[in-house]
Formats: structure tokens, sequence, C-alpha cells
């Protein structure tokens, strides 16, 4: 994780110099009387704009190595699978619902770019297969 984090500070003074560089050198090959119109506005943005995201990676990662006291067993490469197994939830491999609602979100979204006809249909898919995934540990073979 540490080694990410100075991964992307790398970045983001590499684009900030990269932005200094470029936008120094439009303004000197652009021969113009009005400095605003020297200064070529979208590389210069862009450039900047990506080394404030880098920054703001960079912080995001700093802050949570530091909140996580340590390296945890995910980032260590000696390390086994179990030694950082915790309890995810519980999940089930064999339902299909999560399919059906993943086809509903498919008709309705086919339905903003195509027709709206199809809206009230994948809200009718969706509302269906959520109700079926909710409950489905209280009918049929694995109820409860």
């Amino acid at each position: 994780m540490r080694d990410n984090v100075i991964l992307w500070w790398v970045l983001t003074a590499f684009f900030a110099l990269v932005g200094v560089i470029y936008t120094g050198w439009h303004i000197l090959a652009t021969p113009a009387d009005n400095f605003a119109a020297r200064i070529e506005w979208v590389g210069t943005v862009a450039l900047f704009f990506a080394a404030f995201m880098g920054a703001m990676v960079a912080f995001y990662l700093d802050r949570t190595h530091k909140a996580q006291n340590g390296e945890l067993p995910e980032d260590i490469l000696t390390s086994d699978i179990d030694d950082g197994d915790p309890e995810l939830g519980e999940f089930s491999p064999w339902s299909w619902w999560p399919l059906v609602l993943a086809a509903s979100a498919g008709v309705f979204v086919v339905g903003l770019a195509v027709g709206h006809f199809l809206l009230p249909i994948g809200i009718a898919i969706f509302v269906v297969a959520i109700v079926g995934w909710v409950y489905e540990y209280y009918r049929g073979n694995f109820a409860r």
C-alpha cells in the first residue's frame, strides 16, 4: 500500500511538472498581444486536472494506510489466503435473481434509449426480481 501512495504522488508531480512545461512552452511559442490568448486552455486544464486527481487518490490512499495501522495481510506478498479471511456475508451461489435484476436494468436502459414503452416493463421485471431475491429464503427448498 505504501508503494502505491508513493507512485500516486510521483504521478501527481509528473502531471503538475508537465502542465507547467506545456503551458510555458505554449506561451513562449505563440506570439500574441493578449496573454490569455497565448495559453492553450484545454491541454493546460487537462494536465493540471490530472495532477489534482492524482493528488486526491494519493491523499486517500495515504489516509487509508494510516487508518488501518500498518500493512494488511492482502498487501503482504508472503501471506496466505487464510491470514486475512473475514466473514463477508451470506451469498446464494444458486440464486438466479441477480441475473433477472440485471436483465430488468438492461430492459430499462434500452427503454430509455429506444422506446419509452419498455420503461414500465423494466420496472415490472425489477419489482418481481427484487421481491423474489429478498424472499428466496422464505419459500421453496431453501426456506428457513
